[in-house]
C-alpha cells in the first residue's frame, strides 16, 4: 500500500499499527504528567490551606509585635542599605577627585576637560556680547 512505500515510515510487520501506537504513548505520557502535575498542585494548595489554618492564630496573637517589629526591621534595612550606598558613592567619588588632581587621568577626565573647556568659551562669548550691547547702548542714548 501507500504507507508500505512512505519514506518516513521504516518497514514493520504492520505499518499500519504504528502511528496509532505513537499516539497511544503519547497519549498515556501527556496524561502522566498532567495528572502528576495536577496532583502536586493539589497537594500543594491543601499545604497551603493548612499552614494558613495554622498560623492564623498565631499571627492575630502576635500582629501586635509583630507589626511594628517588622516595620522597624524594614526600615533599618532601608537605612544601613541607603547609608552603605552613600558611604561607597562617597569614597568613589573623592578617590575619582583626588586621581584627577593629582594628573593621574581617572575614567572621565577628557569629557570633563571638554565641558570646561565648552563652558569656558561660552562664558567668555557672552561677555564679549554684553561689552558690545554694553557699547551699543552707551552709543545710542548720549
Amino acid at each position: 500500500m501507500a504507507a508500505e512505500h512512505h519514506p518516513h515510515y521504516p518497514q514493520l510487520h504492520h505499518p499500519e499499527h504504528r502511528p496509532a501506537t505513537r499516539q497511544v504513548v503519547k497519549a498515556a505520557t501527556a496524561v502522566t504528567a498532567g495528572g502528576s502535575l495536577l496532583v502536586l498542585s493539589a497537594l500543594t494548595l491543601a499545604g497551603t490551606i493548612v499552614a494558613l489554618i495554622i498560623a492564623t492564630p498565631l499571627l492575630v496573637i502576635f500582629s501586635p509585635v509583630l507589626v511594628p517589629a517588622v516595620i522597624t526591621a524594614g526600615m533599618l534595612i532601608t537605612g544601613f542599605m541607603t547609608s552603605g550606598g552613600f558611604g561607597i558613592a562617597a569614597v568613589t567619588v573623592l578617590s575619582w577627585i583626588y586621581r584627577y588632581m593629582t594628573g593621574k587621568h581617572p575614567p572621565g577626565a577628557d569629557q570633563l576637560d571638554q565641558a570646561r573647556l565648552k563652558l569656558a568659551s561660552k562664558a567668555r562669548e557672552m561677555k564679549d556680547r554684553a561689552e558690545q550691547f554694553g557699547h551699543q547702548h552707551l552709543t545710542t542714548t548720549t
